[in-house]
């Protein structure tokens, strides 16, 4: 009975675990072009003398979204940086609490702040139709300011599939098991 009260919340861990893999899949080939892009300007500069303030702008846009769009898949894979200096040495349930109230009284409320510091900002961005200021520059200014909004709510969601995934291994675990990896 009790596993059935769960199993919507490790379906709705999953979905967000998804989510978020496909779209840090997709987000790691930006390193792939960002790098391409570099390479040519390198070449344009240096081989042809000549330069594109649109591809200089459009590597910092890619740059931007790997590291903004990516950091939820970044949050689902443990790559933060985190203090474990004590955390490795408790047992995995105590590990479970910790990322539970790790998540609920920092990581949201960051996240939250972020999204309601960066709204009025983007919003404005978005009603001018913000363009780069530099002549031959991209004019998408207002996409690139949209990721301030992409990040927190994508690691707001991956934060949730976390604290599921840890609440139903406090629940329903009876051996001593991580809740890493499981869903």
């Amino acid at each position: 009975m009790a596993y059935k009260l769960a199993h919507p919340f490790k379906l709705l861990a999953l979905g967000i675990d998804h989510f978020t893999e496909w779209t840090g899949r997709i987000v790691a080939w930006l390193t792939l072009a960002m790098v391409a892009l570099t390479c040519a300007i390198v070449l344009m500069r240096y081989f042809f003398e000549t330069g594109s303030i649109a591809l200089q702008e459009a590597v910092t846009y890619l740059h931007a979204a790997v590291f903004l769009a990516g950091a939820a898949f970044t949050l689902k894979r443990k790559g933060h940086v985190s203090v474990d200096i004590f955390y490795q040495n408790f047992n995995p349930r105590t590990q479970a609490v910790i990322e539970i109230l790790g998540a609920l009284f920092f990581l949201l409320p960051v996240c939250l702040l972020i999204l309601i510091v960066s709204w009025d900002y983007v919003a404005s961005s978005w009603a001018i139709n913000e363009a780069s200021r530099e002549a031959g520059g991209l004019p998408w200014l207002y996409l690139l300011k949209t990721l301030l909004l992409l990040m927190p709510v994508t690691i707001m969601l991956q934060g949730l599939s976390e604290i599921i995934k840890n609440i139903l291994f406090l629940l329903y675990s009876k051996m001593p098991a991580s809740p890493q990896g499981e869903a």
